[in-house]
């Protein structure tokens, strides 16, 4: 590893590389152990640059936003962390949106406000990046990331740039092609439309104070913590089940939206994951139905 360190120390600042950096620090449930290495690029250059040293170091690597949708184990990742969140530009060309993967949904939704632009008002609640929304086609109150995308572009395996359009995304309830293939999503390009600036804010006021109402937001958590099921909703499934205000040490299925597993305070990485587990398990008892999470699980135990 110190020889993979010297070769990124040799094209980007040493503040931007931290060794044994604990992932809770940068996960939204506030839990995970140490990654061996993270690393924020500043640049697309370096981005590009990063990935070609972590090819070279045969490590294993890992692309992450704002950590909003993601657990890492309590024994941390054994390998390459790399966060976007300074790859965050974005180009306005009418009403197109050109943007960097790290930008965060709710300040892309501010820029489209600030330039009378509709279309984003349902990602201006969710809590992560453009570029975990993109892979996830994340969506929320009747809207999709993929009703507003025009094209992404994505590093390849073998380092070649290639620009996809929306219908070659495959996009699905939560899935899209990335979730498919190793690329690396570099820009999106998204198509909105005119609209009235009073309009787009109300808009947005009233989906994010639905969001306050219904969500319990006061808690560390990574959103909703399940795929809805074909014919189900999960928050009642996992509140049928007897699990509403379930807890396992620090984590707990909370009282206001049982959709939501929340660190009530202290939880680690396996309370959450065994509470996850035994939600599984008991629905599947019960209902005979498969609750697969939204959430994102990496590191070792």
């Amino acid at each position: 590893m110190n020889n993979t360190i010297k070769k990124l120390q040799a094209i980007m600042a040493i503040e931007n590389i931290k060794e044994n950096e604990p992932m809770k620090n940068h996960t939204s449930f506030q839990v995970g152990g140490p990654a061996d290495l993270f690393l924020m690029p500043q640049t697309q250059t370096e981005l590009q640059q990063i990935l070609k040293i972590c090819k070279e170091s045969d490590k294993p690597f890992y692309i992450m936003g704002n950590g909003s949708n993601l657990i890492v184990r309590d024994k941390g990742y054994r390998g390459i962390i790399i966060n976007t969140k300074a790859l965050n530009q974005v180009e306005i060309i009418g009403t197109t949106l050109i943007a960097e993967p790290g930008i965060s949904l709710k300040d892309l939704a501010n820029i489209a406000l600030k330039e009378n632009l509709t279309g984003l008002e349902f990602a201006s609640g969710i809590p992560g990046s453009l570029g975990g929304a993109v892979t996830m086609n994340a969506g929320a109150y009747d809207g999709e990331m993929k009703a507003v995308i025009k094209s992404i572009t994505v590093i390849k395996e073998d380092g070649t740039e290639r620009t996809i359009s929306a219908e070659q995304c495959q996009f699905g309830y939560r899935s899209s092609i990335l979730q498919q293939h190793g690329w690396i999503l570099t820009r999106v390009e998204l198509g909105l439309k005119h609209g009235d600036c009073q309009a787009i804010e109300a808009k947005m006021l009233n989906l994010n104070t639905q969001r306050q109402t219904k969500q319990p937001l006061e808690y560390p958590s990574a959103g909703s913590t399940f795929r809805r099921p074909e014919g189900y909703y999960a928050g009642k499934l996992v509140q049928d089940a007897g699990f509403k205000g379930y807890a396992i040490g620090g984590a707990q299925v909370s009282e206001k939206h049982s959709g939501f597993v929340i660190n009530k305070g202290g939880a680690t990485a396996a309370d959450i994951l065994n509470l996850i587990g035994a939600i599984q398990s008991a629905v599947k008892e019960k209902f005979g139905v498969d609750l697969k999470t939204e959430v994102i699980v990496i590191g070792n135990d």
